[in-house]
């Protein structure tokens, strides 16, 4: 009968080691936002959790404190309650008497550690992760209780961990940071992808809105060698003529040099003019005052200036002078694609595949491909003092690129096919052998 009632003890200890086990899942794993919500909807179990949740690293403690005193105590009540009623089974299938003894302690020592893992630990562990909101919510008053009577213990404890962990130049924390970073929702919104829980067009969509954030004016601008300008005696007859031959409807306007910006005119501001007088008004009478942006201003704050003040923004160096223009239209490609209408050219995409040579992909790239575009076809460029493909190149080479010209890079050969005043304009991108070779990560493609 003590035999039978030492294994009923130990078999409530495992399940409390249960209870413990699923708390210290479910309260890490548990949606804070999800918790706070159904608390302000008047949950009172919800309310429980939240409270564990603010005071984390305790409760955390506490379900420590409870997994260590339940798993000794359960050795110490299961395994003589097994081996004393393990015994008598081992003597009846032939064990010799004096070796009876010995198979029943190592037999109930192994079924005990079993069943402590399993239902103790496993089982518990699984629930908690599969459905943690749901476990929190069911044992947040039971564990929640044990903390409140171990306290001073769990204090003292929790008191000499911090201190050891200060002592090596890391500040303790009592709640986990709920909110998830950039990359992990990154990585987040591509699985879930993958696994078809979203389509692969907001995912994407999602996964470029997010990077954003990493973007400046300078990586979003077109480069002064491409902008079309307008110098202020020009008239606004003019202006009508520019926008037939580049299909733009702004520009910017200067004084001597495009370093000397002086505002921005309008195709509307120009056929506001009456058609007799078109060629005599200048586009300086015409022209409002220019938006100026530094080029390390975030791409996120620069919509919002774009958006509110004027939807052309001039991007100056850090000397002062013109590096380019950035739109509002510039940026809404950044986050949904290349966006055209009947007015724009039809260019080719900065990045184009073609077949693939010797099993290994091949594209030809616009040299003002950017460099996180580089890296969604897995090519990590290395850091330097350019943006774009093109500068990339011309830092390999060290000089002015010249057709047929080769740079290369681990896992990679970048050959120039084309120059446009100085600058690469067409390159053919090569992988030269297999990702993960010399270290590389290659990407999902954004």
């Amino acid at each position: 009968m003590t035999a039978w009632l030492l294994l009923l003890a130990a078999v409530l200890l495992i399940l409390a080691n249960g209870l413990f086990v699923a708390a210290e899942f479910a309260f890490v794993t548990a949606d804070r936002g999800a918790v706070e919500r159904s608390a302000e909807a008047g949950d009172a179990k919800s309310g429980r959790v939240a409270r564990a949740l603010r005071h984390l690293s305790f409760e955390l403690s506490g379900a420590q404190l409870g997994i260590t005193v339940t798993s000794l105590v359960v050795g110490m009540l299961a395994e003589p309650a097994l081996s004393t009623l393990l015994q008598p089974v081992m003597s009846g299938i032939g064990v010799p008497d004096p070796a009876a003894r010995g198979v029943a302690v190592v037999v109930g020592m192994v079924l005990a550690t079993v069943v402590q893992m399993v239902i103790g630990e496993l089982v518990p562990k699984n629930w908690a992760i599969s459905r943690p909101l749901q476990v929190a919510r069911a044992v947040a008053a039971p564990h929640m209780a044990f903390s409140f009577v171990c306290r001073p213990l769990i204090s003292f404890l929790n008191g000499a961990a911090d201190r050891t962990v200060r002592a090596f130049g890391i500040e303790p924390q009592e709640e986990l940071e709920h909110a998830r970073t950039p990359a992990e929702l990154v990585s987040l919104a591509r699985h879930s992808a993958k696994a078809g829980a979203i389509d692969e067009e907001s995912a994407t969509l999602f996964v470029r809105t997010l990077g954003l954030g990493d973007l400046t004016a300078e990586s979003v601008m077109t480069p002064r060698i491409d902008v079309s300008a307008l110098q202020r005696d020009a008239t606004a007859s003019d202006v009508i003529n520019l926008t037939r031959a580049t299909g733009l409807s702004r520009f910017p306007v200067y004084a001597d040099t495009v370093d000397e910006v002086t505002g921005i005119v309008t195709l509307k501001d120009a056929l506001a003019v009456p058609a007799a007088r078109r060629g005599q008004v200048r586009v300086a009478d015409l022209a409002s005052p220019p938006l100026l942006v530094p080029e390390t201003l975030p791409a996120e704050r620069l919509l919002d200036q774009l958006r509110r003040l004027q939807p052309m923004a001039i991007v100056v160096d850090e000397y002062g002078g013109t590096a380019g223009v950035v739109t509002v239209e510039d940026i809404v490609e950044e986050i949904v694609g290349e966006v055209q209408d009947e007015h724009d050219p039809a260019d080719q995409p900065d990045l184009l595949p073609l077949p693939s040579v010797d099993g290994l992909p091949v594209w030809q790239a616009d040299g003002r491909a950017r460099l996180d575009q580089l890296e969604a076809i897995g090519l990590n460029a290395p850091d330097g003092p350019y943006e774009t493909l093109a500068g990339l190149v011309a830092d390999l080479l060290g000089k002015l690129p010249e057709v047929a010209e080769q740079a290369e890079l681990p896992g990679w050969r970048l050959t120039v096919t084309g120059v446009d005043r100085h600058r690469t304009s067409q390159v053919r991108v090569e992988r030269t052998s297999a990702p993960g070779l010399f270290g590389e990560q290659a990407e999902d493609v954004r």
